[in-house]
Order: structure tokens, then C-alpha cells, then sequence
């Protein structure tokens, strides 16, 4: 059992904090990142964990009943640990956006919207006060980085959860929907690294200290998959329990973050094809 637990720390410590501390290096390397490629990185991890959701976390408790370990009413339990875990992280998202997205407000300079947009441009010497000060971009950064690491927590718990279905742990620790999680979050949390990077360094923070800080952000990551794994381990129940709670987790993170922020990012048709792809990619891994 102590392997185990220390294989998890290990790969969840890959996933969570070279995953978001690799976004906060290229951060800090790149002066302005490509919209294009993080939209159709985005939209393909998207794809990935809806096949993974789908084909994996919650069909296990479909082949429970089927075997006769659990009862048939079990579908009702998943749907609603599934929205259980949705409501929570909406409701952690909700709280959070709050407190970070009320400080910009975007006006185009070139098409001001209204005659407010307008004389405030002609006020702010040719759309300079559009920029935030480097104190409001320092304080941006930081509650960005508590927000990420927040939101890292039910993230790790899907990792975890994913790995309490794996039977023989250490040997199949680079095999199943455990592993697939953990690289797929890992990919979704380099994104979310540089959201937590830029505005630090743009605020004065020097380029090692704020990958340093943004790679701590990923921490959670860990105790959220030792969580998961724990409670899934008990008995079937809060296995099914675990599994329905990290399918409502990621759900919300691919229909309210994932997809919403690749298309916005990229208005094409390509970002839903990329989607299109990562779910074919994800059901092969699951079934190989």
C-alpha cells in the first residue's frame, strides 16, 4: 500500500507541478503565446477527458451491476455524485471569477462599443490606462495562482479516483484511465501555469521566483489524487461515489473552461475538430 500511495505522489507531482510550473517557463520565455495552438491544445485535452469520462469513470459502475457487486439502482447514485461534483467546481469557478474578472474591462480601439468607451480612450493617452498597472497585475497574478491551486484539488481527485479502478497498482501505474488523466491534466495545466506566470512577471516579480510560485500552485494536484484515491479504496460505494464525483468535476472543466476558452480563442471550426480528435485518441487509450 505504501507504493502505491508513493507512485501516486510521484505521478500526480509530474502532472500538478512540472505540468503547471512547464506553463510558468513558457510564460516567462515567450513574449506573447500563440492563441491559435493553446485553443486547439485546449479543445484536443477537452476531447480526452470526455472519452475519458465517458468510456472509463463511468462505465465502471455500469459493469458493476452488471457483475452483481452493486445494486441497479447504482446509475442514480453516479448521477448524482456526478452533479455533485459539477455544482462544486462550478461553484468554486464561480467564486473565483468573481474576484478575478472584475478588474478588466475590454474595449476595442479601434471600434469603441460605446461614447464611454470612446472618451475613455481619448482620455487614457491612446489606450495605454488599457494596460493594467503593474500593482494590479501583481495582485491579478497572485489571486490567479490561489485560484489554480484550488481548482488543482478535485482535479488530482479525478487522478486518483481513476487509479482506485486499477487493479496491481505499481505494475499498471503507465496503463489505464489513472495515467491518461494525470498526462491529460498535466497538458490542461500548462495553459493555466502561463494565466498565473504572466501577470506576476508583468508585475514585477522576477522570472524565477514566479515560476516557482506558479509551479507550487500545482501542489494540490497531489493531495486531491491521495484523496481520491483513498475514499475510492474504502468500499464500492465510495468508489462509485469518488468516480461519479471526479466525472462531475472534469465534465464541468470541459463544457465550462476547456471548450468556452479554446472557442473564444480561436473562432474556427478547427478547436471542435481538435475536440473531435482527443475523444477518438481518448477512447483508444482507454480500450488499449
Amino acid at each position: 500500500m505504501g507504493l502505491e500511495y508513493l507512485a501516486i505522489i510521484i505521478i500526480t507531482f509530474i502532472s500538478g507541478v512540472v505540468g503547471t510550473g512547464l506553463g510558468g517557463v513558457v510564460g516567462a520565455l515567450l513574449k506573447r503565446d500563440s492563441n491559435k495552438v493553446v485553443s486547439l491544445l485546449l479543445s484536443f485535452a477537452a476531447g480526452i477527458m470526455l472519452a475519458v469520462v465517458c468510456f472509463d469513470l463511468m462505465s465502471e459502475p455500469i459493469e458493476m451491476v452488471r457483475e452483481g457487486t452493486m445494486p441497479k439502482y447504482t446509475p442514480a447514485i453516479v448521477v448524482a455524485a456526478v452533479i455533485v461534483g459539477y455544482a462544486v467546481v462550478y461553484a468554486l469557478n464561480y467564486v473565483i471569477d468573481k474576484r478575478t474578472n472584475h478588474e478588466v474591462k475590454h474595449i476595442d480601439k479601434d471600434h469603441p462599443s460605446t461614447a464611454d468607451d470612446l472618451d475613455e480612450l481619448i482620455h487614457s493617452d491612446h489606450f495605454e490606462t488599457h494596460k493594467k498597472e503593474k500593482s494590479n497585475l501583481f495582485v491579478a497574478g497572485l489571486v490567479m495562482m490561489v485560484a489554480i491551486a484550488l481548482h488543482n484539488l478535485p482535479e488530482g481527485m479525478v487522478i486518483g479516483a481513476s487509479y482506485a479502478v486499477t487493479e496491481n497498482l505499481t505494475a499498471n501505474l503507465f496503463s489505464g484511465s489513472g495515467f491518461i488523466m494525470a498526462i491529460v491534466i498535466g497538458l490542461h495545466n500548462v495553459p493555466e501555469g502561463m494565466a498565473v506566470s504572466v501577470p506576476l512577471i508583468s508585475g514585477g516579480m522576477g522570472k524565477v521566483k514566479a515560476v516557482l510560485l506558479t509551479a507550487l500552485s500545482g501542489l494540490p494536484t497531489v493531495l486531491g489524487a491521495l484523496l481520491g484515491y483513498a475514499l475510492g479504496g474504502i468500499n464500492d460505494i465510495m468508489l462509485v461515489l469518488s468516480l461519479g464525483f471526479a466525472s462531475g468535476a472534469m465534465l464541468y472543466v470541459v463544457f465550462g473552461e476547456l471548450l468556452p476558452e479554446s472557442i473564444l480563442m480561436w473562432k474556427s471550426k478547427l478547436p471542435t475538430l481538435s475536440l473531435f480528435i482527443g475523444v477518438l485518441v481518448g477512447f483508444l487509450l482507454v480500450m488499449f
